[in-house]
């Protein structure tokens, strides 16, 4: 049957991308490296440092799961040849949908996985810590910054990725002044760099009984969350600690002490904060990590050979002009000023549609090398 030959003309169309792809992650070197490594793991020396061979492990496990990301989606492949060449030998049209949904699902997991293959950064594969900033205009641009935290948080949670709260300020009257995000997964980083820079809001705001219509601005930076397998060197002498009361809901234990925690690094101006932790030593911890991570981007980012050599001044980076701008009146459109990329179906975006923007900023980066 015609619909079912042409879809098998579609699916086969991709058979050589599939082989270009494995390629492309390296599957032979990775199942080479992975079995060397095991190998390892079999000796029992290998379990006398404690710290490294979590480490091992840990790589074990980021390795497989790429071989394994690449070998479902081969088995994908082949199931949906089948599937569809049964279907076209029984003339069972009630299966051409099923099959229509099946391609259409192997199409956009394998265009995930190849730009996948475009994350060669160095903190790529990274966990990402996002921090969002309101910009001038009181209520309207806090709303505005809430708005776009719950957008990140729906991106996130639709890719299986762990979002949690660091920290956050409430607005005046609504919003939030400012919070941080840290989005947990692989290759976490690598995806949502692109989004950092300031966000444009145009609409008629609920806030303003006249009905007029308002821009609004906020910020959000970007930064690879930083373990301790990274040395990254910062003097105690550099450091203004202070201890302060969350600001979490009244009555609750988090309000009680002073457990939250706002490090300050006086050299460049830096200032770090984190709340949700229930006592002040772990909130330390994730703050200096939260530090050392905005340190290591700006150090990337300024092509610096030293944490040191990153000055006061640049701690402002980030506030220039928008990358992408979100118009709800007087019609409804999202687009990206760097890419040209956009949507109109505006809800979607602020419901964590933002896959497209993302896939257009990497293949024109890519594509720049």
């Amino acid at each position: 049957m015609i619909q079912f030959e042409e879809l098998r003309l579609e699916l086969l169309s991709h058979e050589e991308s599939l082989k270009n792809l494995k390629d492309a992650m390296k599957i032979e070197e990775l199942e080479r490296d992975i079995a060397e490594l095991e190998e390892k793991t079999a000796d029992e020396s290998f379990w006398g440092d404690l710290e490294n061979s979590q480490k091992v492990l840990k790589k074990i496990s980021a390795m497989k799961n790429k071989v394994a990301a690449y070998n479902d989606l081969n088995a994908s492949f082949e199931d949906m040849l089948t599937m569809i060449e049964l279907s076209d030998e029984e003339g069972d049209l009630d299966m051409l949908e099923e099959c229509q949904t099946g391609v259409k699902d192997f199409e956009a997991q394998l265009e995930k996985l190849t730009l996948s293959t475009l994350l060669s950064g160095e903190y790529d594969s990274k966990n990402a810590i996002l921090t969002f900033h309101a910009g001038a205009g009181g209520t309207e641009a806090q709303d505005w910054n809430e708005m776009l935290v719950r957008m990140y948080t729906r991106w996130g949670e639709q890719h299986d990725y762990k979002v949690s709260t660091l920290d956050f300020l409430d607005g005046d009257e609504a919003g939030l002044k400012s919070a941080t995000l840290l989005v947990e997964g692989e290759n976490a980083y690598g995806f949502l760099k692109s989004e950092m820079g300031v966000h444009r809001l145009v609409r008629v705001s609920p806030f303003d009984s006249s009905g007029r219509r308002h821009t609004s601005f906020a910020s959000l930076e970007v930064m690879p969350e930083i373990d301790d397998s990274i040395e990254v060197e910062i003097s105690p002498d550099d450091l203004k600690v202070d201890a302060y009361r969350a600001s979490g809901a009244g009555g609750q234990k988090v309000n009680k002490t002073s457990s939250a925690i706002r490090i300050t690094h006086l050299p460049t101006g830096i200032v770090v904060s984190c709340q949700v932790e229930r006592s002040q030593h772990q909130n330390r911890e994730v703050a200096m990590r939260m530090l050392k991570s905005k340190l290591i981007e700006i150090k990337e980012r300024e092509h610096l050979d030293k944490i040191e050599d990153i000055k006061g001044d640049q701690k402002e980076i980030g506030w220039g002009s928008q990358i992408r701008s979100y118009v709800f009146m007087p019609y409804t459109l999202a687009k990206d000023h760097r890419t040209g990329f956009e949507v109109g179906n505006i809800q979607a975006v602020m419901d964590g549609e933002l896959d497209g923007f993302i896939n257009a900023y990497l293949k024109q980066n890519a594509s720049k090398e």
